[in-house]
């Protein structure tokens, strides 16, 4: 074979190449323009399907002229609703989740957001959400934060739940429904949750036991009753507590190993919170154990509850949360003697 049809072949070949070359980037360049034509069909027929809305709540108004798509969700209670609802979290604080919401913290497309109690507000703006999602421990950011977008407040009573906690996480889901247009699944949600807790009272106002909320923090201890961010244990679900004149607050009132001895709980739940704040594995029977409290009802009924404190002391007001609280408050009936 002489060089001159060595020329020719290779000159048809690179012919054959370049045609080919040529083929495939106007395919591939048709394929993105329908890519693109249906992101951008995707968010008309979003803008069409959707009635401006205009939601009141403690802190203020906000008004929507879109459905949202990129959602700032300041408190873990958020992000559980969102999850129940199917929607996605473009960013949130990472430092603090509970187990079950553990995907979303390891999802590097989800943007930190800082700190649960103080966020990042250059990684906020840096988001451009179209919708801000905050608890009472933002409500100092309100103003801030509602400069760059629409911002929601959850208005959770972490001092004081009471008798009306439940309804105000539903009255949030179907908010959040409403908006996401996941209203169905929002009710039925809704419906699931108000299904367990009639279960639960049920279960419960059979029962005179006496129970105690205690928290246990680096040795120490403190006691949240009625009066306290689990008031809804206590006065939704019906659990009888012990008598104390104590408010317990946010944080509970400290208390001795006597207290606890002195009131004689029938149940005792225990909330780790240091295990939560350092990430380790909670207390058990045999690093609780002393004298005193094994005198008590409670620890002699095997009725020493050891809670899901990342459930209870991180979240404590989104659906999964709540079902994680009652299944525990359960247990100490179950265990009943």
């Amino acid at each position: 074979m002489d060089i001159f049809t060595n020329r020719r072949r290779v000159r048809k070949n690179s012919l054959v190449m370049t045609f080919l070359f040529i083929s495939t980037a106007l395919i591939y360049g048709c394929d993105q323009q329908k890519n693109n034509m249906h992101d951008t069909n995707m968010a008309q027929s979003s803008k069409n399907d959707f009635a401006p809305m205009t939601i009141e709540h403690r802190l203020g108004t906000i008004t929507l002229q879109h459905r949202p798509h990129r959602v700032a969700a300041l408190g873990m209670n958020d992000v559980d609703l969102l999850d129940v609802l199917d929607i996605a979290v473009a960013g949130m604080p990472k430092d603090f989740a509970p187990e079950y919401l553990s995907d979303y913290v390891n999802d590097p497309e989800i943007v930190d957001l800082g700190a649960i109690v103080q966020p990042n507000m250059d990684r906020i703006y840096s988001l451009k959400p179209d919708l801000i999602l905050i608890s009472p421990l933002h409500a100092s950011h309100y103003e801030q934060l509602s400069k760059l977008a629409p911002t929601l407040y959850f208005d959770v009573n972490y001092k004081d739940s009471g008798s009306n906690h439940f309804d105000i996480v539903k009255d949030h889901l179907l908010t959040l429904g409403k908006i996401f247009g996941k209203e169905a699944l929002a009710k039925r949600k809704a419906s699931e949750l108000e299904a367990k807790v009639a279960n639960a009272k049920s279960i419960i106002q059979n029962h005179s036991d006496k129970a105690m909320i205690v928290i246990h923090n680096n040795g120490a201890y403190r006691f949240l009753g009625e009066k306290s961010r689990y008031g809804f244990v206590f006065e939704a679900l019906g659990v009888q507590p012990v008598y104390s004149p104590m408010e317990a607050g946010l944080h509970g009132q400290p208390i001795s190993s006597e207290f606890i001895y002195e009131n004689n709980p029938d149940i005792i739940y225990v909330l780790d919170r240091t295990a939560v704040m350092e990430k380790h594995s909670g207390l058990n029977l045999e690093n609780m154990d002393n004298p005193l409290l094994r005198q008590t009802n409670a620890w002699k009924n095997n009725r020493v509850i050891f809670v899901d404190s990342e459930a209870w002391y991180i979240t404590g007001a989104g659906v999964t949360s709540l079902e994680i609280i009652i299944d525990d408050v359960l247990k100490g009936y179950l265990n009943d003697k």
